[in-house]
Formats: C-alpha cells, sequence, structure tokens
C-alpha cells in the first residue's frame, strides 16, 4: 500500500478550511490507488488544495501527486492524457513543445487537471465552455476498488466529468488538444458602467476570452481582452464592436502591464501590451513559475444565465456598500452551455461573477447571504470549488440532472465512501438520505 502518514494539520490554498483527515495518503504508483481506496470507510482526493470549502474533506485523503505525470499525446485522436494530479502549467508547457495546445486554460495555471474539471473549473471566452468541456475520456477508480474507463459518448459519460469528487480517484485524464496558435493580451482602463451595460455583448466577444475587473466604485476598473492571433498578425483595427489599438468604449489602453487588483506589481501576471505569446503564456492571468498571491483572500463565484447577464451584475452593484469594504476584486466572464450534468454551465450561456474577498470569513458570510439573496431571481449557480452559503435544498432545483448525479453515485460507490458533509449539505440533501 502507498505511504499513509497519521493527520498533521493541513490547510487549504487559502488557508481558511483546515482538513479533519486523519490520514493522508500518497502511492507513488497507480497500483497503489485501487487497494487504498477499497479499505478506507471513507475517503477524498486532495488535489491542489485551491478550493475554499470542505468539498474535498473526509475522514481519509488522498494526494496523487507523487505520482508520475505519464504524460501521453495522440496526434491521430488530437488528444493527450495525462495523470490526475498534472497541473494545467505543466500540461500546457508539455504540448507547447509538441506545438500542441489546449483550447482554453482558467486565470491560474497551478490547479490540477482533475480538480478542475470536477468542480467545472473555467476560464472565459463567448464561444468557450469550461475546462471539463476539453474532457474526452476518463479513468476512475471507484469505492470498491474496480477501475473504469468511460469516454466521450458513453452512457453516464456526462454525469461523470464534473463529478465534485464524489464518483472515484480520476487517476487519469484525456483532453482534446488543437494546433499551437498565439495570443496577445490587453488591458482596458476606466470603462463606465453605462458602456458596459449598453454594449456587453460587444465587450465580451471583442477578444477571445474576455475578463471585466471591478471593485464595485464609480468606474469598471479593467477590462482584459486576450485574442487569438495569426503569427504575421499586425494591429488590429478599432471597429464598433470590438477593441482597437487604443480604446474599448470609453475604456483607454494601458500603457503598461496591470494586475488584476490594481496597486498589485504586475510582475507575477502574464505579458500584456499586445505581444503575442503562446496560450500558456497569455490564457491565464498569471504565470506558472511564480506564486500568484499569498493566499490571503477567500473567493465565491455566481454563474448566471446569460441572458439575465446585465441585471444580475446591477443587483451586486446595489450591494456597492456592503461588498466594497470586502473585496480586493471582482472578475466578470463568460462561458458557454455545455451537456455536463452538474456543470454550472449545463443547457445555458453563462455570464459569471465572482469575488476575491479579503479574509474575513464572518463579515464575507454575511455578505455572502446578500450577495445570494440579490442574485436569486437569477438562477444563480455558485461554482462548486468556493465559498457559498445555498444548501442543497435552493441548489437542487436548478440541475435538472441532479436525480440521475445521485443514480450514478449510488451505482459506482454503493458504500458511500466519497460522501461527505459537504456533498450532503451542498448538493445532494434529501437524495442523499432517499437513497
Amino acid at each position: 500500500m502507498g505511504a499513509a502518514a497519521d493527520h498533521v494539520p493541513t490547510t487549504n490554498w487559502a488557508g481558511n478550511h483546515t482538513y479533519r483527515a486523519r490520514r493522508i495518503h500518497t502511492p507513488e504508483t497507480f497500483d497503489q490507488v485501487p487497494e487504498i481506496v477499497a479499505t478506507a470507510p471513507r475517503i477524498r482526493v486532495l488535489g491542489s488544495r485551491h478550493s475554499f470549502s470542505d468539498i474535498a474533506d473526509s475522514a481519509e485523503l488522498l494526494s496523487l501527486e507523487r505520482l508520475p505525470p505519464d504524460v501521453m499525446v495522440s496526434r491521430d485522436a488530437m488528444t493527450v492524457s495525462c495523470g490526475g494530479a498534472v497541473r494545467y502549467g505543466d500540461l500546457a508547457a508539455e504540448l507547447e513543445r509538441e506545438g500542441l495546445a489546449l483550447a482554453n486554460l482558467a486565470s491560474l495555471p497551478h490547479i490540477a487537471v482533475a480538480g478542475a474539471v470536477s468542480t467545472a473549473t473555467h476560464g472565459s471566452g463567448d464561444g468557450n465552455g469550461n475546462l471539463a468541456t476539453s474532457v474526452a475520456a476518463l479513468e476512475i477508480v471507484t469505492s470498491d476498488g474496480s477501475i473504469v474507463t468511460a469516454a466521450r459518448g458513453d452512457p453516464g459519460f456526462d454525469g461523470l466529468v464534473v463529478g465534485l469528487g464524489a464518483v472515484g480517484v480520476v487517476t487519469r485524464i484525456t483532453l482534446d488538444v488543437e494546433p499551437i496558435y498565439l495570443v496577445r493580451q490587453r488591458v482596458f482602463e476606466g470603462l463606465r458602467w453605462e458602456d458596459l451595460f449598453d454594449h456587453f455583448d460587444a465587450i465580451t466577444s471583442a477578444g477571445y476570452s474576455v475578463s471585466v475587473f471591478t471593485r464595485w466604485g464609480e468606474f469598471v476598473d479593467q477590462v482584459w481582452v486576450k485574442e487569438r492571433v495569426a503569427e504575421d498578425a499586425g494591429p488590429s483595427v478599432d471597429p464598433d464592436c470590438g477593441a482597437g489599438e487604443k480604446a474599448l468604449f470609453s475604456a483607454a489602453a494601458a500603457t503598461q502591464n496591470r494586475h488584476p487588483i490594481l496597486g498589485i506589481d504586475p510582475v507575477n501576471c502574464t505579458p500584456q501590451l499586445a505581444v503575442p505569446g503562446s496560450p500558456a503564456e497569455r490564457l491565464p492571468h498569471f504565470r506558472m513559475g511564480f506564486t500568484p498571491s499569498s493566499g490571503a483572500e477567500l473567493q465565491s463565484e455566481y454563474l448566471v444565465p446569460r441572458r439575465h447577464s446585465v441585471a444580475a451584475i446591477e443587483a451586486v452593484r446595489r450591494l456597492s456598500a456592503t461588498v466594497r469594504p470586502l473585496i480586493q476584486v471582482s472578475e466578470i466572464r463568460t462561458i458557454a452551455a455545455d451537456v455536463l450534468w452538474m456543470s454550472p454551465q449545463y443547457g445555458r450561456d453563462t455570464t459569471a461573477i465572482h469575488f476575491t474577498w479579503n479574509p474575513q470569513p464572518a463579515a464575507v458570510q454575511r455578505a455572502l447571504a446578500e450577495v445570494e439573496r440579490a442574485l436569486a431571481p437569477f438562477e444563480a449557480r455558485p461554482h462548486w470549488g468556493k465559498l457559498f452559503h445555498a444548501g442543497a435544498a435552493e441548489i437542487g432545483p436548478l440541475y435538472e440532472r441532479l436525480a440521475d448525479f445521485s443514480t450514478l453515485l449510488d451505482r459506482l460507490d454503493s458504500r458511500g465512501a466519497f460522501r461527505n458533509d459537504w456533498l450532503s449539505t451542498r448538493v445532494l440533501g434529501v437524495l442523499l438520505d432517499a437513497h
């Protein structure tokens, strides 16, 4: 069996949650994983620890970090497969050496592939699905130690991908790839709110990936526009519906690199100023070789149907007196619809409103209650890996395939080894008791 240590208090990335696990298993070969899982009464996978809640907690934890990355490219299938603990930044760099790339990346390249996929973590772009939509196949160790493989199109596959850590241990994952391309990013500063509201679709379509950063003040602080460009592309023009060299509506182009949080040195950020680079060096906001933050923050995010974008943003803006004293920055992004059962983008194009909070847990919890009340009329689905108030009673009606997901869990984890308090209170609710 793989190495295991008596529990030494281990916290998540932000330090706001201490895992209660008595043991942390660290297998060094894939063959050790089924034995560990089959003999553990309750177990969860410990990934890059970038979740802000107890979603990954259990009596025992399993870390895959010591397993070999085992990155394998198939040019015939245009896929790459790797171990679940591989981090996106490392995988993107390996693909770049092969002349290949992923279609999209999240703002942080430091996150583990399996964990990001399992919680439907996303980047941005009107035409881009979340990271889980690139999954072509999975290898999962279920609670009895069986190894299950599933590929896109197989029965139940759409329920397995965004599995919330409850379907089993994702030991291997296969992702779609494409020929490498170039990306350039520019930052525009000081957008008027009325321009964002009047031209929301034009602004989010101004690039391949667009992020709107705000502290809910008098102006929108920044708009980051990331464009896919041809290798010989010159300066872009300034059309009415896009980002020109000098302005994006009322926002002026920045003349130096910026950090999403105003006043912070952008040294850890990926290069801007329209200098082309690889997807790994432009699509994330932060560079892989640096820690983007000390972790002194909390995060929440709510995803609303695209048709409610402006109304939902206005609803949060009306809470500025509550939000502004606690916020470091908010980010607004768009994500395309998908068919993955437990994805917040299931069946609907989505706009995400993200909050990076100061590390004041009690005050943030009070603010979240107000934010969720304000966003409730817009069918807001919370990001699974971040902080939110809503319980299963509120979340259940937002996911029409929840009963199917519960049935899938019954089949794969009949003894409930991967179920935990978070899954019961936040997702399954009475469904957990009914099965």
